[in-house]
């Protein structure tokens, strides 16, 4: 549904023909360019609700269940845009395309939470990239579903959102037979032995004590606010180049093309026929690209920017710190991604050839922040990953580390003393010796 526009000429005569009848008169080109502007932009909106409201619904209802009742606005946003036309009401499909974008919204925030804590962190990375791998299997599929030969035509375009439905009802029919996410059971339910079970069957193996213990030392952890965390210097670069990183996903002109297939490639002489096999084309050659990074091709890693951004703020930050800056990477996201589907088609119209120049300078400022700022983060640790930008964030190695780590380094210290405790009180003395 976030590709709406590729269908873009008939549902603005759908919108023509709803304006004439309610109002009786046509819709003038500019209320009419705002209005699909609007149309395609607003799921962002909606995006942005999903991924605020994520936080507390994971924590009541869990990620498993969050994931179920999502589908709730899938179903709704569904029936809202595949009845509209029936209805005559283009209100329907913008109503529609915010629910969708709620759904999306958690989706996009509660599936890499659960995937997180229910993968060894082994294949932890290798996850986000199929993640992304099935969004383009997705796009590419309601592309397919979006040629004139299915869907794709003036009588049949509504039946295309209806389709929603059934990735929806294959969940559904999914999900209740997984565990729940084992961190979820054990730090907010306090069911040890359901977190044992739910491991046993993600990682496949009896003996997770391992596992345990280490969810189990999270438990005492304090939530860094938002607040707390943008006025915590020891973070301040981080923030900014997740900021950064996150501003030139959106703005690199991808979700242009995604939005406004039919005009850009309309404007660029391509026959109006020919537009929908073309279009099939850049997403064969995203879903190639992308699983040649997850194969980590070197020579590809430079072209390749979709789940980057949303990995380097899962390695920048605590577990403290990391729901918050989630939520301002996803803020970023969502705002950025509103701008673009909003602005472009008045871009475009100004710049007409050119407004692709926009998104270079775009493309071209952040790779020269990155080229200059960002360290290399594979294979190394939070610490590790905190001391490169100590220089930069202006502050020593060990107020650093006082800041970004103080849960772990009063463990350690309780550790010592319990330790010290132990021995003076002769209870391990012997096992010791």
């Amino acid at each position: 549904s976030k590709r709406v526009s590729s269908g873009g000429g008939r549902k603005l005569r759908f919108y023509n023909e709803s304006w004439e009848r309610r109002y009786g008169r046509v819709i003038d080109e500019g209320t009419l360019t705002l209005l699909w502007s609007i149309t395609v932009s607003i799921f962002s909106i909606g995006g942005l609700v999903g991924a605020i409201i994520t936080t507390p619904i994971v924590k009541f209802f869990g990620r498993k269940h969050t994931l179920l009742i999502n589908n709730v606005f899938a179903v709704m946003a569904a029936l809202l845009m595949a009845l509209c036309q029936l209805a005559g009401s283009f209100e329907m499909l913008l109503l529609g395309r915010i629910v969708m974008g709620i759904d999306a919204g958690v989706s996009l925030s509660a599936l890499p939470i659960y995937l997180s804590e229910i993968s060894p962190k082994e294949i932890r990375g290798a996850l986000g990239q199929v993640t992304a791998i099935f969004i383009c299997i997705g796009v590419f599929t309601a592309q397919v579903l979006g040629l004139p030969e299915i869907f794709g035509n003036e009588s049949r375009w509504p039946y295309l959102f209806g389709v929603i439905v059934v990735p929806s009802l294959i969940q559904v029919g999914i999900l209740p037979f997984l565990p729940e996410s084992p961190h979820y059971l054990l730090l907010e339910k306090n069911d040890k032995s359901g977190a044992e079970k739910a491991f046993q069957t993600f990682f496949g193996k009896d003996d997770v004590s391992h596992e345990l213990e280490e969810s189990e030392a999270q438990r005492n952890v304090k939530l860094v606010s938002v607040l707390q965390l943008l006025r915590n210097r020891s973070v301040r670069w981080q923030i900014i180049t997740v900021i950064i990183t996150m501003a030139c996903y959106q703005l690199c002109g991808l979700n242009a093309i995604w939005y406004y297939t039919n005009s850009i490639f309309s404007e660029a002489g391509i026959s109006h026929k020919l537009i929908p096999y073309v279009t099939l084309s850049t997403s064969t050659v995203e879903i190639f690209f992308r699983h040649q990074s997850l194969l980590n091709q070197p020579f590809l890693g430079c072209y390749i920017s979709g789940g980057i951004p949303f990995v380097l703020t899962g390695e920048f930050f605590q577990p403290s710190q990391k729901p918050a800056a989630f939520m301002i990477a996803g803020t970023v996201n969502w705002v950025s991604n509103f701008s673009v589907g909003l602005l472009f088609p008045f871009i475009q119209a100004g710049l007409l050839t050119f407004c692709f120049l926009v998104f270079a300078v775009v493309c071209l400022a952040g790779a020269t922040y990155l080229f200059f700022v960002l360290p290399e983060t594979k294979n190394k640790t939070i610490n590790e990953i905190s001391q490169a930008f100590a220089k930069r964030n202006k502050v020593t190695l060990e107020g650093q580390e006082m800041s970004q780590f103080p849960s772990e380094r009063k463990s350690s210290e309780e550790q010592e003393h319990n330790f010290s405790s132990t021995l003076e009180n002769g209870e391990t003395k012997n096992n010791i010796l």
